[in-house]
């Protein structure tokens, strides 16, 4: 029986999320299913105007963008699977739909036990240049916290370590805030900050999210559907 990936880095401290965030990071490998997130963010993007030229180049990596924007639908897609090199991942396929275009945020999230290292390393953008672990932990009401610690760029041959005074951390908070009746929403919130610059880019929103199952009742643990592969994997952690 497999176990979802989150639910092997976190421990016993899994059962401590709240119900419905366990049930969100539920997803294994050959389920059959994958996640649908639908919503709105309350605001996301870049909020330095000045900021914003520098990250247009990033766009077309799948990862940062420059748009900013306030009451903006997104769609989320949580798909599990084993990755090339048979590690348990997560990739999420993300859509944001600003107003005038539609900007694609890609990642895939994988449980690297090899060597050393033990815990999740989460792979950005399309081409899957950069990569950095995940600290999680969970609060006393349940949420789900975590931070992005060290960063390795990957160009070409080079597998480059970023320096912390260069390096950008992302600080994520996920939680389910009951409504009335069965009217809650999955919330999150995230905060891209870098040393020098400040703020780059923030998230905050909410989402309804459901399972669908693959068409033709697809489960090999290894299939992912085309419109959420990377243009290049990444074997390097």
């Amino acid at each position: 029986m497999r176990i979802p990936i989150y639910q092997l880095a976190l421990g016993a401290d899994f059962a401590r999320l709240q119900p419905e965030l366990q049930e969100y990071f539920a997803l294994t490998p050959g389920s059959g299913h994958y996640g649908v997130g639908e919503g709105v963010f309350e605001v996301v993007g870049c909020r330095q105007k000045w900021l914003r030229p520098l990250l247009r180049p990033a766009g077309g990596e799948q990862a940062f963008f420059p748009e900013y924007g306030e009451g903006i639908r997104f769609r989320i897609e949580n798909h599990a699977h084993l990755d090339p090199f048979g590690r348990s991942s997560l990739t999420a396929r993300r859509e944001i739909f600003f107003p005038g275009t539609t900007r694609l945020f890609h990642d895939t999230t994988s449980f690297d036990d090899s060597g050393s290292r033990h815990g999740l390393v989460d792979y950005v953008g399309r081409y899957r240049r950069l990569v950095t672990d995940l600290n999680l932990s969970v609060t006393a009401s349940g949420r789900l916290r975590g931070v992005s610690e060290a960063s390795r760029l990957f160009l070409g041959p080079l597998r480059i370590p970023l320096p912390a005074a260069l390096d950008a951390k992302a600080y994520a908070e996920q939680w389910w805030e009951p409504g009335e009746g069965t009217a809650g929403k999955h919330r999150i919130q995230v905060k891209v900050i870098q040393p020098q610059l400040g703020l780059i880019l923030v998230y905050a929103g909410h989402f309804d999210y459901r399972l669908e199952p693959y068409p033709g009742g697809l489960a090999a643990p290894g299939y992912l559907p085309d419109r959420a592969r990377p243009d290049r994997w990444e074997a390097r952690s």
